[in-house]
């Protein structure tokens, strides 16, 4: 079952309009150059600690691992920063990861290069909606997927990432609980198909992952016979149903290195290539194609909020310190509760 909020990709769509990003400014090569020395340099000054997801532009990406900070997922990159000595956390990536990086790390400073960068799922899950929602019914224990603001998590009894999702949720069906899942419809989906839990979704929706199409997909696999698929769990069910791996980012870079095909066709956003090459330098990696080319397309495979961060705004919020997360202690103490029980059970299983 689905709630009524939003009930299609086109109600989500008309949803973030208003918050549809501009697309990012190229810079000359001499500028680019400049510019990483200097954040480099930044970074030393202001004791700072560099993570990226790895979603975010080829570039931030490679200045994190170049000084010792660390590109992973949203979860990975909150618990780097709270176990590294730097007072100064710089999370290049979407809201949500800012905040959950403050959450479990409050005694330190967080940064991001602009607050501008949101998220299509936390934007489609607003608290003031999700509240009288979970209000409605209070017999379902809430679980909510990690990509949702501080707030939501704070409402919720979970929260999970895609990676754990399938074994909390199993868990919980198991103990008999009957739950609500947010925000996102098509992960909640393929999470309801694995486990057969009783879920009330949420019927949010990535702007990225939506966007895959299953006959264009098996339109370039007749193209491309002998190579792997690898879908994100935030995709269509009738594209997930073509993969030959279903994963979250870094599950989706581990398969490309456990599968034999040397070609990979791969349904996730396009900056995960930068890492999944590394890792599979011989390989040959192909973006899934989406639902529109050029400029009918509202996201081909790249996120516009992850395309916020940029090498002029990463040296901005160091210079100037802005763009700090800043949480209410209560609300971050409340939101610390459902994340603990997925840290806990992370180490448990």
């Amino acid at each position: 079952m689905i709630s009524d909020f939003p009930t299609s990709p086109s109600a989500l769509a008309r949803y973030v309009d208003g918050y549809w990003p501009a697309a990012p400014v190229l810079l000359k090569e001499s500028e680019r150059l400049v510019l990483r020395e200097r954040i480099r340099a930044l970074l030393v000054r202001e004791k700072a600690v560099l993570v990226a997801h790895y979603y975010v532009d080829p570039e931030i990406q490679s200045l994190a691992q170049e000084t010792h900070g660390c590109v992973a997922d949203s979860l990975e990159m909150a618990r780097f920063g709270r176990d590294h000595g730097a007072n100064t956390l710089i999370v290049a990536g979407v809201r949500f990861m800012g905040e959950t990086a403050k959450i479990l790390s409050p005694g330190k400073r967080v940064l991001m290069p602009t607050l501008q960068a949101e998220c299509s799922l936390d934007l489609s899950c607003p608290i003031d909606a999700f509240a009288p929602f979970c209000d409605a019914h209070p017999d379902r224990t809430v679980v909510v997927y990690a990509n949702t603001s501080a707030a939501v998590k704070a409402r919720a009894d979970w929260v999970v990432t895609s990676s754990i999702a399938v074994p909390v949720v199993d868990y919980l069906d198991g103990e008999g609980h009957k739950l609500i899942w947010a925000p996102d419809r098509f992960l909640g989906d393929y999470v309801q198909r694995q486990t057969g839990a009783d879920m009330l979704l949420w019927g949010g929706a990535c702007v990225v992952h939506e966007e895959f199409k299953s006959q264009a997909l098996r339109d370039l696999k007749q193209l491309h016979p002998d190579a792997a698929v690898l879908v994100h769990p935030e995709s269509p069910a009738d594209v997930i149903a073509l993969a030959d791996a279903v994963g979250s980012t870094a599950q989706l870079i581990r398969a490309a290195q456990t599968l034999a095909q040397m070609t990979l066709i791969v349904a996730t956003d396009q900056g995960i290539f930068y890492k999944m090459q590394q890792a599979v330098p011989n390989k040959t990696l192909i973006a899934a194609p989406t639902g529109g080319q050029g400029a009918t397309c509202r996201s081909c495979a790249s996120c516009p909020w992850m395309g916020m961060n940029s090498l002029v705004k990463l040296a901005q919020c160091l210079e100037q310190g802005c763009n700090e997360i800043i949480l209410d202690g209560d609300l971050s103490t409340r939101a610390m509760k459902p994340l603990q029980r997925m840290l806990d059970f992370t180490r448990a299983s």
